[in-house]
């Protein structure tokens, strides 16, 4: 007998509220339906190493490796999101649960709002993350096409979920299909985007 149960990764909004704490060293998050209120994916980095676990309360913090997992709250891991030692521009690479590469991120140089371009296992640009620190406020598109938005602006259903600064909207187009990797994609990136351009 074949399930019938809806891919979480289908969805179209996300709230994504972080897990906030005086010394947390690593990035966790839970992602929730906004029509229901129900969590739907969770983001953990638990494989982190004792010494990078001391720069990240350091000025180097935004130089550190990190290995990100996001999976269903049954603990099956959809998306793995990974990144080495960051010197200059970061180069983040994305894989899924079975460790298949999806794609990868690189830091624009000198952008100025924070910018990084999304790309196919084959190099090719599937489109780039752009927006202004000053609203949280961030676009995924290319060629004038917007793929999916971030904001920490929300006022629709699910609103009381959005219940402080470290909450934010992630709204993805409904004509990219629910099994593409672009979402996968996408997804990931709105879980790094704090480490790749602001931290």
């Amino acid at each position: 007998m074949t399930s019938s149960r809806v891919s979480p990764l289908s969805l179209n909004q996300f709230i994504v509220k972080e897990h906030v704490g005086m010394f947390k060293a690593a990035n966790n998050f839970d992602i929730f339906d906004p029509a229901t209120g129900e969590r739907v994916l969770e983001c953990r980095e638990e494989k982190l190493g004792g010494f990078t676990k001391l720069l990240r309360f350091t000025d180097y913090k935004r130089m550190t490796p990190f290995h990100i997992e996001i999976r269903e709250p049954n603990g099956r891991t959809l998306v793995e999101v990974k990144r080495g030692v960051a010197f200059l521009l970061s180069k983040v690479e994305v894989f899924d649960g079975e460790g298949t590469p999806l794609g990868s991120f690189k830091q624009k140089f000198l952008s100025i709002g924070g910018k990084f371009d999304v790309f196919s296992p084959e190099g090719v640009v599937l489109c780039t993350l752009q927006g202004k620190w000053t609203g949280w406020d961030f676009s995924f598109g290319l060629d004038g096409v917007e793929f999916a938005h971030v904001s920490k602006k929300w006022s629709g259903i699910g609103k009381e979920l959005f219940t402080s600064a470290d909450n934010y909207m992630l709204s993805i187009d409904p004509a990219i299909e629910a099994d593409s990797s672009l979402r996968k994609l996408i997804l990931a990136a709105v879980m790094c985007i704090d480490m790749v351009l602001k931290e």
